[in-house]
């Protein structure tokens, strides 16, 4: 008997026309490092009484179907993630490279259908209606460079071969903490030690009375950008920035020799005033909780471009 093993674990994903109907073709092979998306359904004790000390046999709750996704940060692959996180881009370009431009501010998102697969068990989970909610990710001088993203799906179907048929394969061509900037005003930002960048999406369960107890939709309210970088106290440009309540922009951005860019540019950050302290004889470090608006010049708060050789998301 065949035991499951992460090691052989796929992962397909397509985006759907229909909110919670996988489509019949059109997946791609994703990279991922780790996943929890599942599906669970509680049990609810029985309240009665008058039948002993033994208790009554137990109810289903309601169906709760969301996880994380552990992705790579990559040239190709991650363009589906911010498809998911931000809507569909405006690519530019008519060969190879396109230039996506992924804009926050969109009313609706797309919902994907995401299939894990165990082929030696077999078990073959599509979930269906996902939903992205928040992703997130770390810049810091060394390590693999992954985004975890957070995902709100209507429901789990499970079967022993896969509904995806024979996904699309992507090159993989990954980004590293080595190719990474961070540069504020246009101007390179130095003695940064880690940067955080969260997005969310803050996603609005729609739970409504349903036979099958799943969910309804997920609908995006306000969103929001938040994230902390931590910086060698060098000089007073972030502190005298965060006294004076000002805003700037801050750009994060990745390019692999090759060609291939990512940048996620927040045009508008605010920073709080940290507290400084001296813990010891070494460097001392300020950390900064930033958080970002909308920018009344650009009309929106972020924008992430993403330079590749895919034609279209």
């Amino acid at each position: 008997m065949a035991r499951a093993q992460g090691a052989r674990a796929l992962m397909a994903l397509a985006f759907e026309t229909t909110y919670g109907t996988p489509p019949a073709s059109g997946f791609t092979r994703m990279p991922f490092a780790s996943t929890s998306l599942g599906a669970e359904q509680p049990l609810l004790n029985s309240e009665l009484l008058g039948y002993g000390r033994d208790p009554l046999a137990p109810i289903k709750d309601a169906v709760t179907a969301d996880g994380d996704v552990v992705v790579p940060l990559d040239a190709e692959a991650f363009g589906f993630w911010l498809k998911a996180a931000f809507g569909a881009p405006t690519t530019t370009g008519v060969e190879a490279p396109y230039t996506h431009e992924f804009q926050s501010g969109s009313w609706t998102l797309p919902s994907m259908s995401i299939e894990t697969g165990m082929p030696e068990v077999p078990r073959y989970a599509m979930y269906s209606g996902c939903v992205l909610d928040q992703i997130t990710w770390r810049m810091q001088r060394s390590g693999l460079l992954t985004a975890t993203a957070r995902l709100v799906a209507q429901g789990e179907t499970v079967g022993t071969t896969t509904s995806a048929g024979t996904p699309a394969a992507l090159e993989l061509k990954r980004f590293g903490h080595f190719n990474g900037a961070i540069t504020r005003n246009g101007s390179a930002l130095g003695n940064v030690v880690s940067a955080e960048i969260t997005y969310a999406n803050n996603l609005d369960r729609i739970e409504t009375i349903r036979s099958d107890g799943r969910i309804d939709g997920a609908d995006p309210s306000i969103a929001a950008l938040t994230g902390r970088i931590e910086v060698r106290f060098a000089d007073q440009t972030l502190v005298t920035q965060a006294i004076n309540g000002e805003a700037c922009e801050m750009e994060f951005a990745y390019v692999l020799p090759s060609g291939e860019s990512f940048t996620f540019t927040v045009h508008a950050v605010y920073l709080p005033r940290p507290r400084i302290e001296v813990s010891g004889p070494q460097g001392v470090q300020a950390t900064f909780d930033w958080q970002a608006a909308r920018d009344s010049v650009v009309g929106r708060m972020c924008t992430a471009t993403l330079v590749n050789d895919v034609e279209t998301y």
